[in-house]
């Protein structure tokens, strides 16, 4: 099945300045939301503290729950309407500084005061501690650098045949994550070191397929995460499996397309390196349409119809997966005629 016709040639790489210029201010605008908030919105996965989600038997003003628990002095609560199946519920996060003993118990006597016995009825009351919060941030954030760097070590094996490099690759950056941690350098920034550290081995060890699918899923996740920021949405486990969901759609895309160019690039190397690249994204353009027309309808229907569970998972779907097709033809796949130009007898390519 064609969406596209054969022969179609569209010019996506003469439009690379205009995907970069867009790119690079999703980008700092992610950055600057980050800044401005204070960082990302954590849930209580990664910040601690305890969630309540209850049903009221009437519906009910947000301000008249919250004077019920600070009258039981019950403090540092964000509360939350929605609705779950056509019932007035709500969602109370109370901070990690707060006393967690006995807080659910805490909060059905406070309700039952205001509204009544019978009123109230408590669905789920989840407690995370700040050690365990501090953990599992940690490991998050491991997570998803480990499967981009396993995904790099992989597409240099399989597209460039180079496994050396990619291994050379693996243990420097073993050797500087083990050196940053023995200076005491916080995770975050220690991530941020390691990803920097592989963008300058694939440059330089000429692992050129690897570094454009780098940098597409660096820049899927930094766009996913900064249309959290944008919207206020918390950041949590869920988040985490969203992001690496993305992560791996976006590579498989990208793989199709460099395979394409692969091909293309045996038949004839003489060719120009823009103009084959642009004919490979072409010539996949319809497979790519159809995935990722079929995939968001998906998404799109449980971003509509999941319910409150769901929705921030859905939503980071529908971005991630709108974003990573952007990506795999306006980012990766031009980032190959950067090497192109290293090359000393490659003309310049327009």
């Amino acid at each position: 099945m064609e969406l596209i016709r054969s022969g179609t040639n569209i010019d996506f790489v003469g439009k690379r300045r205009w995907a970069y210029m867009i790119s690079s201010l999703m980008i700092l605008a992610t950055i600057g939301l980050f800044i401005w908030r204070g960082g990302p919105n954590y849930g209580v996965d990664f910040a601690g503290g305890t969630v309540i989600q209850f049903e009221l038997a009437k519906k009910q003003a947000v301000a008249e729950i919250r004077e019920a628990l600070r009258n039981s002095r019950i403090e540092g609560t964000h509360i939350q309407e929605f609705e779950e199946g056509g019932e007035a519920e709500y969602l109370i996060r109370i901070g990690k500084g707060s006393d967690v003993a006995g807080v659910g118990e805490k909060v059905q006597e406070a309700l039952d005061a205001m509204f009544g016995q019978g009123a109230v009825e408590i669905r789920r009351v989840e407690s995370v501690g700040p050690q365990v919060s501090e953990d599992l941030r940690e490991k998050a954030l491991f997570a998803i650098f480990y499967s981009i760097l396993f995904m790099a070590v992989y597409i240099s094996g399989r597209f460039e045949m180079k496994w050396m490099m990619s291994v050379i690759m693996a243990l420097s950056l073993c050797a500087v994550t083990y050196a940053a941690l023995r200076l005491g350098v916080s995770v975050s920034w220690l991530i941020i070191i390691a990803l920097l550290v592989t963008l300058i081995l694939c440059w330089l060890l000429n692992l050129k397929y690897a570094l454009g699918a780098i940098i597409a899923l660096i820049h899927d996740v930094a766009v996913t995460l900064g249309a959290f920021a944008l919207t206020d949405r918390e950041f949590s486990l869920t988040t985490i499996a969203a992001l690496l969901t993305i992560v791996g759609y976006s590579l498989n895309d990208t793989i199709i397309i460099y395979d394409r160019i692969r091909e293309n690039l045996r038949r004839n190397r003489r060719r120009n390196l823009a103009k084959l690249i642009n004919n490979s994204v072409n010539q996949t353009l319809s497979r790519t349409l159809i995935t990722s027309g079929t995939t968001l309808m998906v998404v799109v229907a449980l971003f509509i119809f999941g319910g409150n569970v769901i929705h921030d998972f859905a939503f980071a779907l529908v971005v991630g997966f709108v974003v990573g097709t952007y990506s795999t033809v306006y980012v990766a796949s031009p980032i190959l005629l950067l090497f192109e130009r290293k090359k000393p007898s490659s003309k310049a390519v327009e």
